[in-house]
Parts: structure tokens; C-alpha cells; sequence
């Protein structure tokens, strides 16, 4: 720059101190980049009329304003309070400060603590906004594009290209009036504000009467997203004498919307109403019953043990409703429970308080299921006869193909008839005879067939599934009434150290697998008896693979043994299964299924194995006698209910393993226990994962008091037996329980962080080499051999029409490119062939799994593809795919979500964390909005890593302002000072009803 065009030390001098009035309560950053950035991107407003920001700290420096210490900034300046805006808090801080605050002696605009006031600033801004937005003090904000209700929205379909908002601002009153200030409440680098006489509190503007002056916001963005900006615009009115005049502020607010034809074929279909259309269900009511499906008249197990109703106490209902607070409305038979129900819930569980405990959080998870199920009721549905069999009717049920409500053959449902008004109503009870996809098949009383016509409009009522939750009351009962202590609270009994047998593996791969082969000796020797033995199996290490060898060694080792293998689910249950095949005698291995299964679910080749019936189609549960000739009996954790109902004696079973233990609530794994396991000679086998998702529940209450906790992770987290020694050197003893450290899935740089956090970094690297390299030189990864990526993204989280879940249409569309991408260079440059198999996408919310599918479904290049599984943390839990791509969907597009520190919810869930990134064996992608990820630190460390990987692509989110400097701007503002029931599970995963009768 040449002298003639070198600004004067003056005039330098004079723009540093508009910019330290500028800083305010900023004034106390040192860091001279950041200092820079606010200069050039937020105090100058026409860049070309400035000093540079090294002139303007020269000058500052020269005349004692500011000192520079090791290449930090520090200024020697106290902001001065202008007295026409000074007293823009009076009227709020006296009602936020205690009124007998002693008078300050210099002016203090803010009485309250910076970050508590930008809390309540952003308050007034949700619950003001009709007034905020409103013109006012005869100033006129008129804005191009035009605004709708305050808020300018327009679509950008050319990234990179320049797009000018202005807005008009017009003094149409009679008195003049000062412009004193405008900003953004959020800045970000994608946006400029520009206005030729770079308006700010120390220099104001005076606009007369019809006077005007326009402000404007330059965008210019390289990414898809949703880039919000607040527009804030201060006047104070001309007053005589000065300082008497009251500020004002008008709101304006803008967004820029980047997105492709796919965004609008998938955003809101109607706008989001949380009052849900849901009514009570008649009180009232005569109930006609129905006719059940034949073949669940005919079993020929006897029943031998009986199974209670176990209903829960109305008082706890109310109690429920409260969160066991003492509420004033109580009535004093419910309040007089309390004392005593607070008292069950919050001491530790023992063998003493077991069934009482367990009795009580069982029924506070039926209460909130009773909530949840009745999301599903439907109204004014019309249902059709039966054509094979006229004496059923056929009602369509939208979701019941994927248990979203689970409707089992066996099952129960209500319908009245719509018109149906007089009291009492009549409410027909209808029995499940079959499910076809989305069609129920259903038995009703003759009177309701001989009254049906076509069209005919019902409201139909579910209802949950009690047999489950009975069968877990039963279960804690014959805990305590067999002695179970011994199992359920071990301590050492001074159990020697064995010698261990010599084995020949039937898995080969296990000879060469320490910890495998180690786990399946102590088993077959019994070291840990009568505690359970815990197999802890952390992602991709052969849990499942070395609880099928234990089996088949158990099984060869003595002719008298009896094993009973359960697992929470069918899926885990038939795979089992699959595995023992040729290798149980075939008369002697069993899959007992429950007569609620569709046998068209089970695996073809397990069906002659099973206690399928041909003739009806349907699985009849067989004779004890005949159940107690099998050496093998799989089955899950619900269904070996039946075993103990059936009479099969207490310690028939010599061995009992329970895969997949993490996943079932203590009370369902007891269920395979409690009647069945000789609490001494018996040995229980845990395998799981207490670092993965636990089980499902819906109760926060009983989440809260432990109902969450699986059998496998108490044990793991408060038994001495199975924590680590605390010598530092020897780990676990092995003689109750074995970790598993190799890793058969995942690239190393998959693991890492996953390891790092949750498995003390024991896990090694043992997949197959070629296969976990296989993406480790595809083109689109930001580093070469480093097959991680997070793709920052700046969506919006969207809900539409009454359900609660949150999709982000942004991140579906960065999925969808990355698809595209794969699909364009799978089978070349040496990467492999994909199929829709290969591939799994994973989001927490239901909405999302819903739109996304939508998405495989709408886009052309991707037909092939359209197959591939999308689904909820939950739902991946125990799989695994070459290449995942997860959407994390939470994005707050709007400021004013900050003040509750913005609650991330069931992405801050370290376990969902743990399962979402170790499913993949070759490509993770994860796409998300890294400000609001960030907040939390096991996110933080992912992203992180990612950055310091240069595995980071997307939006770069030091583009976006930190909060602290939001806060800052806030405190600074002149503004006078869901009723749902359901639980957030239900609302945001809508996990499937996991149900067997």
C-alpha cells in the first residue's frame, strides 16, 4: 500500500476505538486471529472505506490503547455507557434483581450474570416474537425477498453464488428517530452485513421523518444446509432532554435454505401439531369376547406351575403420574403408599428386597406401556370379511409388519362402533387368528358378524401383551423360593483353581484364540459354580462363536448333561441354533418356538428341529416328557417361561446359556433361571456386552431405579468377582469370567475410538486384512487409507403432522450423494462389488428411518439399492455391514435452543454411541451437525479424531460462531424483559413391541 493511500494514524486511532466500543463485553479476547475474524467479518461492513485490522492495533498501540504480549492483543480500554441506551434493562432488571440492591455508582446495564441473561434474553424472544417482529416507534422494516411473519426463507439451488438480502429500513412516524445498532444474534462466515455508514452505538444514525437507509446481508455458501441468521435492529427515539428516550428493537429473521429437487420431495408433508388426535378410550363399556384361533386350544403341554395375573395396584398409577412426588392433589390412601414405595425404589437391590423390587419396577414399565400403546389406536377404520373363512374379519393395520404395534397370532383387540354414543358402550373383543403383512385377521362374537355390513366405520383399541411381564413377576418369585442368591449375588466360595481341561476345539479358528479357548475350559470345568460364568464380548470378537463351542463341548463331555441355551430374541435364538446343526444329534436339539410365531419366520432348515406341526401350521408346545429326552433345548429368555409352567423339574437343566444377555432386563433373563437352575450343581453361562445397549424400556421411572440394567452389567459393574484386580497387571479372574480382546470386524481406525473409551484400549485388530482395507483407497475419502469420515452438515431438525420424531432432510441428502458415489465406483479401481446387504444406514429417529427409505425408494440411480437395511441403533445391535453410514439428525437451526444447553438426547447415550460405530467392517461415514454434537464429549472425541485424521469434510464449524460470543452479543440487546405423556423413547425411536405368547 502506498502512502497516498496509508490512512492516517488518526484516522486508524479513531475506527480502534469505535472497534473496542464495538467488542463491548469482548473487549478480553487476546487471541489476534479471532480478533481479526470479528473485524473483518463483523465490524466492517464495506471493507474497501477501512483501515486494515494490523493499521487499526498499530494505531491503538501508539497511542497506550493496547499493548501486545508474547502475540497476544490486550487493551488498555473500559467500554463508556452512552446514556441514551444505558437504561435499556430498568424495567427488567428490576423484576430479575432484588429490589434492595444498593444503587450502583456508575450505570450498570446488566445486573445478572452474562450467560444468565442471554438465557432469558432468548426467552423473550420465543415467547415475544409477535411482538419483536412487529414495526414499531413509527420505524418501517420492509425486506427483499419479502418477509412472511418477520422471516425471510429462500432457496438457493446454486451453491457459491452470491445472494443479497436488504432490508428498508423507513422513519414513518412524525419525530425523528436514531438508528443505533444492528447484528446478527449468530454469526457465521457464510454471511456479511453491509451498510454504507457502518451504523453502531457509537456512531448513530438519525433518520427523520421519512428518511431511509438500507442494511444489507451478503450470503455466499458452498454447502447443502440450513444457514439462519437474527437480524436485530435498535433505535432509540430523539428525546429532550437526552437520555430520557426508551430504546426500542425490531426482529427480523432470515434463512438460507441450500437444497436439491430431493429435499422438497421429502420435507414436512403437513405442518407439526403435537396435540395428537387421541382419545379417551370409554370408560364405560360392556366387553363382548371373541373366538380364538383353534390350535391355541390343543397343546399338549400340561400346565403344572401356575402363572398369576400380577396386576398392578391402582394407587401406583397415580403415584406413576406424579414421578412419586407428593403432590398436593394426592388422596390420602395414595399419599400413605408412598413413604414406603420411595423406600422400595431407592435401596440397593438384595436378595431380601429382590421379588418386592422387581414386582414394583415391572409395574411401573406395564403403566407407561399402557400409554405408549395406545399411540396406535385407530378411529373410523372400516373392516372387511374374511372370503376363506366368513366367520373372520379383516382389519388393515399400518406398521404391524415391523412390530410398530406388535400383533401376534393369540393376541387380543377392541373395536366399538364409531357411531356408538349411549352409555354403556359395547367394546367387542377381537382374537388375532393370523397376520399377513399389514392385514390382521381377526375372531369376533357372533353378535358383532351377524350386525357387520361392508363400510361399517370402528375405532379399534390395542393393547399390550401382559404374558411376558407375568412370566418376570413369576420368574422373581421362584428366585427367592429356590435360593438363588448364590447365582444372582455370588461371592468367591473359596472355588479352587482347576486344572483345565485339554480340549479339541470343534471350531478350529478357537485353538488359536486365547481368551476363546480359555472361556470355554472354565465352562466345561465348572470353576465359577455357583456363580455365573460371564463371557464379556466386546464388538467383533466371537461371543456368540465361543458360546456355541462351549455348547458342543458341554453337550460331548457327559451323556447326562441337559442344556438349555436362551437369548432374548428369535433372530439370536435361531442362530444359535443354526450353528449347533450337525453337531447335536438331530433327535436331541430342539427350537422351541412360541405359538405365537409365524412359522414362515423361522429359518427353512430349523423347521424339522422345532415343535412345528405340519397339519395346523402353527407351533404346539409338546409333552415334558418328550421335552426332557433333548440334550439341546434353544429357545428365548419368554418362551423358556413355558419350560417352568410345563413342570420341567428344577435342575434338569445342567447347563444354561444365555447369549445376548446385556439385552434383556434382569427379570426377563430370570425367567430361563428361576425353576429350572439347581442353584448349587447348575452352572449359567452370561455372554453380552454391558458396553452395548441395554434392553428397551419405556418407564423413566423405572430406568431410573435399574430396571435398565441388564443381569450381565450389574454383575460387571457391582460384583467383586468379575471387576478387574486391582494389582494393575492381572485383569480379570478368569476362573468367572473371560473378555474377549481379538476383533474380527473393523478397520483399526474404526475401532479406535470405540476402544479407547469403552474397552481400555485391549481390543486388537484380527480381521481379515483385505477385507477391512477393502475402501482404504477409495476416491471420495478425504486422507487416503483412512476410512472414517464425518461430514459436517447444517441441517434442520424437522417433525411434521403429530409425530414427535425429528428428521433432517439435509443430512438425508449427503447420504444419498455418498450412495450415489458408491454405486458409481463399486467393482472398480480395486474396490469390491456391492449389494444392498453390504450397506447399512443407521439414524436414532423413527422419522428418519422413514425418509430415508423414502429416499432409496425415490431416487432412480439407487433402485438397486433400495433394499438396504435403514434403521435405529436398536435395530443394528449384534450386526454388522462393509460400509455404515450413520445420520445423527439433531441440528438446531434456531439459536434459541442454546438456552437449555441444547439436549441432544439420545445421541449423548454412550452405549447407542458405542454400537453405531462398530458395526462397520470397511467404510464409516457419519454425517451431523459438529456444533451441536460437539456439546457433548464422547462426540467431541469422535469429531475430533476425525479432524486430526483429516478424515473431516462438509461444513467447517469454526465458521459458525462460538456460544460464548453469542452470549456476549445477547447480553448486549435491548429487549424489555409438549404436552405429551408419551415416553421419549416411544415418541423419537418408536422401538419395535418385542412380544411372544
Amino acid at each position: 500500500m502506498n502512502s497516498s493511500t496509508m490512512p492516517s494514524l488518526k484516522t486508524s486511532y479513531e475506527v480502534g476505538l469505535d472497534f473496542l466500543e464495538f467488542l463491548g463485553q469482548r473487549i478480553s479476547k487476546t487471541d489476534r486471529n479471532e480478533l481479526r475474524d470479528i473485524y473483518n467479518f463483523e465490524f466492517i461492513r464495506d471493507g474497501s472505506k477501512e483501515p486494515s485490522f494490523s493499521n487499526v492495533i498499530r494505531a491503538l498501540v501508539c497511542c497506550n490503547k493496547a499493548t501486545i504480549r508474547n502475540g497476544k492483543v490486550i487493551f488498555q480500554w473500559k467500554p463508556k455507557v452512552r446514556v441514551y441506551y444505558c437504561d435499556q434493562w430498568k424495567s427488567f432488571t428490576q423484576q430479575s434483581t432484588s429490589t434492595s440492591a444498593p444503587a450502583s455508582s456508575s450505570p450498570k446495564p446488566v445486573l445478572t450474570p452474562k450467560r444468565k441473561l442471554a438465557s432469558e434474553i432468548l426467552n423473550k424472544l420465543r415467547k415475544k416474537r409477535a411482538d419483536l417482529i412487529k414495526d414499531k416507534g413509527g420505524v418501517e422494516i420492509t425486506s427483499v425477498p419479502k418477509a412472511t411473519k418477520g422471516k425471510v426463507t429462500f432457496i438457493i439451488k446454486e451453491q457459491g453464488k452470491l445472494f443479497v438480502v436488504k432490508f428498508h429500513i423507513v422513519n414513518r412516524g412524525e419525530r425523528c428517530v436514531y438508528f443505533t445498532y444492528y447484528t446478527a444474534l449468530h454469526k457465521m462466515r457464510c454471511f456479511t452485513l453491509v451498510d454504507e455508514r457502518r451504523v453502531n452505538r457509537v456512531s448513530p444514525l438519525l433518520l427523520c421523518p421519512g428518511e431511509s437507509y438500507v442494511v444489507e446481508v451478503h450470503y455466499k455458501i458452498h454447502h447443502q444446509g440450513h444457514f439462519p441468521a437474527t437480524m436485530y435492529f435498535e433505535f432509540c427515539p430523539e428525546a429532550d432532554p437526552p437520555g430520557t428516550a426508551k430504546p426500542f428493537c425490531i426482529v427480523r429473521e432470515v434463512e438460507a435454505v441450500v437444497q436439491s429437487g430431493l429435499a422438497e420431495t421429502l420435507g414436512p408433508e403437513s405442518p407439526y401439531n403435537p396435540k395428537q388426535n387421541r382419545r379417551l378410550r370409554p370408560e364405560n363399556r360392556i366387553l363382548e369376547e371373541g373366538v380364538p384361533p383353534e390350535s391355541f386350544i390343543t397343546h399338549v403341554l400340561s400346565i403344572m406351575v401356575k402363572l398369576n395375573p400380577y396386576q398392578y395396584p391402582a394407587y401406583l398409577k397415580e403415584l406413576a403420574k406424579h414421578k412419586m412426588e407428593d403432590f398436593e392433589r394426592l388422596s390420602a390412601p395414595v399419599r400413605q403408599q408412598l413413604p414406603r414405595v420411595r423406600r422400595v425404589l431407592d435401596t440397593q437391590l438384595c436378595m431380601k428386597n429382590y421379588k418386592e423390587r422387581f414386582h414394583l419396577l415391572l409395574h411401573l414399565e406395564e403403566i407407561q406401556m399402557e400409554v405408549d400403546i395406545k399411540k396406535y389406536d385407530l378411529y373410523g377404520k372400516t373392516m372387511t370379511l374374511d372370503k376363506s373363512n366368513k366367520k373372520l374379519l379383516i382389519l388393515k393395520v399400518p406398521g404391524v409388519a415391523e412390530n410398530r404395534p406388535s400383533v401376534l397370532r393369540g393376541d387380543k383387540l377392541n373395536v366399538c362402533l364409531s357411531e356408538d354414543r349411549s352409555q354403556p358402550i359395547t367394546v367387542y373383543e377381537g382374537y388375532v387368528h393370523s397376520v399377513e403383512l399389514d392385514r390382521v385377521k381377526l375372531g369376533f362374537s357372533k353378535k358383532l358378524l351377524q350386525k357387520f355390513v361392508n363400510n361399517m366405520k370402528f375405532n379399534v383399541e390395542f393393547n399390550i401383551n401382559r404374558f411376558p411381564i407375568r412370566l418376570q413377576h413369576r420368574a422373581v418369585e421362584l428366585a427367592c423360593q429356590h435360593g438363588l442368591g448364590d447365582v444372582l449375588f455370588p461371592s468367591d466360595k473359596g472355588t479352587g483353581h482347576t486344572a483345565l481341561p485339554h480340549l479339541s476345539m470343534f471350531n478350529k479358528d478357537l485353538e488359536n484364540n486365547p481368551e476363546q479357548k480359555a472361556a470355554v475350559q472354565h465352562i466345561l470345568s465348572g470353576t465359577s459354580k455357583p456363580a455365573p460364568y460371564l463371557i464379556f464380548g466386546p464388538p467383533g470378537t466371537g461371543k456368540t462363536v465361543t458360546v456355541v463351542e462351549a455348547i458342543k463341548q458341554v453337550n460331548k463331555s457327559e451323556a447326562t448333561t441337559h442344556i438349555l441355551a436362551c437369548a432374548p430374541s428369535n433372530s439370536a435364538c435361531d442362530l444359535l441354533c443354526e450353528r449347533l446343526l450337525g453337531y447335536v444329534d438331530a433327535h436331541r436339539l430342539y427350537r422351541l418356538c412360541a405359538p405365537s410365531r409365524d412359522p414362515c419366520t423361522l429359518p427353512q432348515k430349523l423347521l424339522k428341529h422345532s415343535n412345528w406341526n405340519k397339519d395346523h401350521n402353527s407351533f404346539q408346545l409338546p409333552s415334558r416328557d418328550d421335552l426332557m429326552k433333548r440334550s439341546v433345548i434353544v429357545v428365548t429368555l419368554v418362551t423358556a417361561g413355558r419350560l417352568v409352567s410345563g413342570g420341567v423339574p428344577n435342575g434338569h437343566f445342567t447347563h444354561i446359556f444365555i447369549d445376548e444377555a446385556g439385552q434383556a432386563v434382569e427379570s426377563e433373563c430370570i425367567i430361563g433361571i428361576a425353576g429350572l437352575l439347581d442353584p448349587v450343581k447348575g452352572q449359567l453361562v452370561l455372554a453380552g456386552d454391558p458396553q452395548q445397549l441395554g434392553p428397551i424400556l419405556r418407564s423413566p421411572l423405572a430406568q431410573l431405579h435399574g430396571l435398565g440394567q441388564s443381569l450381565l452389567e450389574r454383575l460387571m459393574t457391582q460384583n467383586a468377582l468379575y471387576q478387574k484386580s486391582q494389582d494393575g497387571h492381572s485383569g480379570y479372574d478368569t476362573r468367572f469370567v473371560t473378555k474377549l480382546l481379538r476383533n474380527y470386524r473393523s478397520h483399526p481406525a474404526i475401532l479406535k475410538i470405540p476402544n479407547e473409551l469403552f474397552y481400555e484400549n485391549e481390543l486388537q485388530v484380527f480381521a481379515n486384512q483385505m477385507e477391512r482395507e477393502a475402501f482404504c483407497c477409495w476416491e471420495h475419502l478425504p486422507k487416503k487409507g483412512f476410512p472414517v469420515m464425518f461430514h459436517g452438515v447444517l441441517g434442520k431438525d424437522d417433525r411434521e403432522a403429530n409425530s414427535p420424531s425429528f428428521f433432517n432432510v439435509t443430512e438425508i441428502e449427503v447420504i444419498v450423494s455418498y450412495l450415489n458415489k458408491l454405486m458409481q465406483t463399486q467393482g472398480k479401481k480395486g474396490l469390491p462389488k456391492l449389494s444392498a446387504n453390504d450397506i447399512g444406514i443407521i439414524t436414532p429417529y423413527r422419522k428418519q428411518v422413514e425418509k430415508i427409505r423414502k429416499a432409496l425408494n425415490t431416487v432412480a440411480e439407487l433402485n438397486k439399492w433400495k433394499e438396504i437395511k435403514v434403521g435405529s441403533v436398536e435395530e443394528f445391535q449384534g450386526q454388522e455391514r462393509r460400509v455404515i453410514i450413520v445420520s445423527t439428525v439433531r441440528s438446531s437451526v434456531n439459536y434459541v435452543k442454546m438456552d437449555q444447553d441444547f439436549n441432544i438426547g439420545f445421541l449423548s447415550n454412550e452405549k447407542r454411541f458405542n454400537v453405531a460405530m462398530t458395526r462397520a467392517k470397511a467404510l464409516l461415514v457419519v454425517v451431523g451437525n459438529p456444533v451441536i454434537l460437539s456439546k457433548d464429549p464422547t462426540w467431541q472425541r469422535f469429531i475430533r479424531y476425525c479432524e486430526l485424521e483429516q478424515g473431516y469434510t462438509g461444513f467447517d464449524y469454526k465458521d459458525a460462531e462460538g456460544e460464548e460470543d453469542v452470549v456476549s452479543r445477547l447480553a448486549s440487546l435491548k429487549i424489555s424483559s409438549d404436552d405429551i405423556d408419551e415416553s421419549p423413547l416411544q415418541q423419537h425411536v418408536h422401538p419395535e413391541w418385542r412380544s411372544e405368547q
